[in-house]
């Protein structure tokens, strides 16, 4: 299947089926675009090494070599693994201009990205823990 026939797909997916798919409390981050509380995501603080894929696809999304400590309490990277891999979508729902990330594949929120990160890029994706899944480099 080609990727824009995969990213249809995974965007056809109904409501009820997302409900069903997700735990509750990832439901309201993916599909409702909530937010975690602060320094409660299992990935604050998670610096082993391999791929943070997106919750409700698996898509990959970023590397552990780009997750650094922005001490926001939400897991921060200066990149993703891949341009076409995300989405940036204007979000002005806080009556302030950000840039809300999203899963390309299956349209999914995963957090904001911001201007006030680490070179190389400058970049600060600021990503709920609850709308990753982590993969080992050896798993």
């Amino acid at each position: 299947m080609k990727k824009s026939e995969t990213s249809e797909n995974w965007k056809r997916v109904s409501d009820a089926e997302w409900k069903k798919r997700l735990k509750p409390e990832e439901y309201h981050i993916l599909r409702q675009k909530g937010t975690e509380a602060p320094f409660s995501g299992e990935y604050d603080n998670h610096y082993k090494a391999g791929i943070y894929k997106c919750a409700a696809c698996g898509q990959d999304l970023f590397s552990s070599k780009t997750k650094y400590d922005a001490g926001t309490g939400w897991p921060s990277f200066w990149s993703a693994i891949s341009e076409d891999n995300i989405e940036r979508v204007p979000d002005y729902s806080l009556m302030m201009k950000r840039t809300e990330v999203t899963c390309s594949r299956c349209g999914s929120h995963l957090g904001h990205v911001f201007d006030d990160g680490p070179p190389p890029t400058g970049e600060h994706f600021c990503i709920d823990s609850l709308a990753l899944k982590f993969v080992p480099d050896d798993g």
